[in-house]
């Protein structure tokens, strides 16, 4: 791969999904790529390219999803599944008592682990949320991600990455070698095929957004452009869950940290209740970080 056909492809992911590739990663792009151009019968990289500059779109999409990273796996990092628990929901239910309805969007959703922690997460409160409706949006760039997502069907190594036990016998089934999850939890889920660079307005509101370990591929004029875009998109009272590694500070004012609740965010316009602690925790609470 010539440094010019390595530019190329470097502008062409930027310009498709944001990602940006650091000048550093050429061995990232040769591992991934070279998979797919041999698939198309191409000698190498090179020959990859010059499809993509005459125009396959077919091809330029697959570049994009090879280079994707769809790491995950259910309760990722624990901690904001605790601040859900604890901080997120007691406060959200109060506040929208009148509606009974909340709506979560959880983007670059990858195979489906995240949206549906968050479903159990809502599911575990039992009777306190009898008769609301809960809608999760789940959104990805990658088609073939969003429909592993949608079929509910895990393999046992990942259902053992940070699944509680208790969780497993409770919304899956053992289907031959893999889980399935429960109908009732994929009905609490939307997916939809979404670019973060696209407009967000067909989305409509949210009361909660997570949106963790997506930012960090992209630089921070993209960054700065999609926090405040997401600031549109959630309530003036709602919360933003972003990854360990990432922050709005020194990038927007459209968000602030919370005082106490290490990678939530809350809108720069009001100022939030005091929290309501539930007084028993439901089964995930112990799961450990994957």
């Amino acid at each position: 791969m010539t440094p010019l056909d390595y530019e190329y492809l470097r502008k062409a992911l930027k310009d498709r999904s944001g990602l940006d590739l650091s000048l550093d990663k050429q061995y990232l792009v040769e591992s991934r790529l070279l998979p797919l151009a041999r698939r198309y019968g191409l000698a190498g990289i090179p020959d990859l390219v010059q499809k993509m500059k005459g125009g396959a779109d077919k091809i330029i999409a697959e570049v994009v999803e090879a280079m994707t990273t769809n790491e995950t796996f259910f309760f990722r990092d624990k901690l904001p599944f605790d601040h859900l628990r604890d901080e997120i929901l007691p406060a959200l239910l109060q506040a929208r008592a009148g509606r009974r309805s909340l709506r979560i969007w959880c983007a670059a959703s990858s195979t489906g682990q995240e949206p549906y922690s968050i479903a159990m997460c809502l599911k575990e409160l039992g009777p306190a949320v009898a008769g609301w409706r809960f809608e999760i949006v789940a959104t990805d760039l990658s088609p073939s991600v969003l429909e592993k997502s949608k079929s509910g069907l895990f393999t046992q190594f990942e259902v053992q990455r940070g699944l509680p036990i208790q969780l497993l016998v409770k919304y899956f089934k053992q289907t031959g070698e893999l889980w399935e999850v429960s109908p009732e939890l994929r009905a609490m889920i939307q997916h939809r095929q979404f670019n973060l660079l696209q407009d967000y307005g067909q989305l409509g509101m949210f009361d909660v957004i997570f949106c963790r370990n997506v930012l960090i591929y992209f630089d921070q004029a993209t960054k700065i452009s999609i926090f405040e875009r997401l600031a549109k998109r959630l309530e003036p009272d709602g919360y933003l869950a972003l990854g360990a590694a990432e922050t709005v500070v020194g990038l927007t004012d459209a968000f602030k940290p919370h005082a106490t609740r290490r990678g939530i965010y809350l809108p720069n316009t009001v100022a939030k209740a005091p929290s309501i602690v539930p007084a028993a925790k439901p089964a995930w609470a112990s799961a450990r970080a994957g």
